[in-house]
């Protein structure tokens, strides 16, 4: 992960961390940049991790809710690029 955060990235904690037999793989995170372009970080839940398509890195599969339009919610289902995302 890029930044000046210290410790163990994310996406390695949470690998870590399912790799035990029946541990629950969902994570409570912070989407930066949600899909509705609020600027607002959303809380949301991380329940899956995979290699970056294009380039280095990982994507995180990410549940949250994004405004519609006023007073409307929906929950989105995205892969966030892992700089997108921080630990709840």
């Amino acid at each position: 992960m890029s930044g000046s955060r210290h410790g163990i990235p994310l996406a390695e904690r949470v690998r870590a961390s399912v790799s035990r037999t029946g541990d629950c793989p969902a994570r409570h995170c912070w989407v930066a940049d949600p899909a509705d372009r609020s600027g607002e970080k959303r809380p949301g839940l991380l329940v899956e991790w995979r290699r970056a398509t294009e380039g280095e890195g990982w994507q995180g599969r990410v549940l949250y809710a994004v405004a519609l339009r006023p007073a409307a919610w929906a929950v989105v289902e995205e892969w966030v690029d892992e700089a997108l995302l921080s630990p709840a």
